[in-house]
């Protein structure tokens, strides 16, 4: 099911192109089948990779975002008002964690900005990214992306010269597309089906009563009709965990003879554990976040989140609030700049302990420098 890569093509035309320009659309990432397995066998029925996805979105959705005008902080604009309440559906939380969620298991993150009658930003909206055609261009900037549902396509054009388009695409680095980004799920592929494997092995076992099958042996030839037979007869009474326990009676020339299992196939649980591992390794998250209890203590939970916000979840923002940022700059015609406020972050509360001491302790600052250094301003010293 992850196998299909790289091979489908769609032709499209833009404007008044003569030519057909060709968008390509890796189908392991991008069509609506792959994607549907993505979400569903990566996510939906893969305890970890959902873990994962729901970690990394909902820690970013409780970041509080500022509006800066150079260092000023600006209290109030349309800009803040629109992201506070994109649309009439959701507040800020649930579009940015839905929009986290669809950048980790595709790749790809499109919002859309539906505009007033005069022109202006009204709302956002997330579009899915099995329905989006990426038109690529001759240079930097593709010629439009195309939304479809059914039968019914929109175009979105992108201005050639600015990059301007009513489509914010926001994309993992993918090292084989110019286009289209690249899931970590792709990357786990691997990990996930291994571990989705283990866990229906395991579930199997345990449906035939936890124990492992056998073999009924006969000591002369049987007619192969009434071998078929015994065999459904067998299946019926004794497999399965409702049967678990049954006294297997047999009469004539018959032996029951157990098949055991080594310690090296019974060694499920490391198998899955290294399987789970892997996958939380391909989206950045410590082991302990997802459930791994071999060094589970408060201090290295502290240390995990500490290290998950550090090496995982900044850099990611980073990107997210750049790519928004200049965006919404081009949408608004404005010198905005929207960031994020690093003291909501509570996992970071011990870090800025450390450099608040390291400041206040350091006699060679003035008090006006430690102020500043705080973000505080300056006390007037002439009076």
């Amino acid at each position: 099911m992850f196998t299909k890569f790289f091979k489908n093509y769609t032709y499209s035309k833009v404007g008044d192109s003569k030519s057909a320009l060709v968008s390509y659309r890796p189908v392991g990432s991008f069509s609506s089948s792959c994607y549907d397995d993505l979400a569903d066998f990566g996510y939906k029925k893969n305890v970890i990779v959902y873990r994962c996805v729901q970690l990394i979105s909902r820690a970013l959705a409780s970041v509080e975002w500022t509006l800066k005008d150079g260092d000023e902080t600006v209290q109030e604009h349309d800009i803040l008002k629109l992201m506070n309440k994109p649309n009439a559906k959701q507040y800020k939380t649930t579009f940015i964690e839905e929009a986290v969620s669809y950048l980790l298991l595709s790749g790809n993150c499109y919002i859309t900005v539906k505009r007033n009658e005069r022109g202006d930003p009204k709302s956002l909206y997330l579009l899915r990214p099995d329905r989006i055609s990426i038109i690529p261009g001759n240079y930097e900037f593709p010629l439009a992306y195309q939304y479809q549902i059914g039968n019914k396509k929109h175009l979105f054009e992108v201005n050639q010269k600015t990059g301007e388009c009513d489509i914010l695409h926001i994309k993992l680095f993918n090292p084989l597309d110019d286009w289209y980004g690249m899931s970590p799920i792709e990357a786990a592929m691997g990990s996930i089906n291994q571990h989705n494997s283990i866990a229906q092995q395991n579930t199997s076992f345990l449906q035939n009563g936890g124990r492992p099958s056998g073999a009924l042996m006969y000591k002369s030839s049987i007619d192969p009709q009434k071998r078929d037979e015994l065999k459904d007869n067998l299946r019926n009474l004794y497999e399965g965990g409702r049967n678990a326990g049954k006294i297997l009676l047999l009469e004539g020339n018959f032996e029951w003879k157990e098949m055991g299992l080594s310690p090296k196939d019974l060694d499920f649980i490391s198998g899955k554990e290294l399987a789970a591992k892997e996958i939380a390794l391909a989206f950045g998250v410590p082991n302990i976040l997802v459930g791994s209890m071999s060094s589970a203590t408060f201090a290295n939970y502290k240390e995990a989140r500490y290290n998950f916000w550090e090496e995982t979840l900044i850099p990611l923002l980073n990107i997210v609030t750049g790519e928004f940022s200049s965006w919404l700059q081009m949408i608004f015609k404005t010198n905005l700049q929207l960031w994020y406020d690093l003291d909501s972050i509570s996992a970071l509360t011990n870090k800025r302990e450390i450099e608040w001491r390291k400041i206040n302790n350091a006699d060679f600052l003035t008090q006006n420098e430690k102020r500043e250094a705080f973000g505080y301003t300056p006390l007037d010293e002439t009076k």
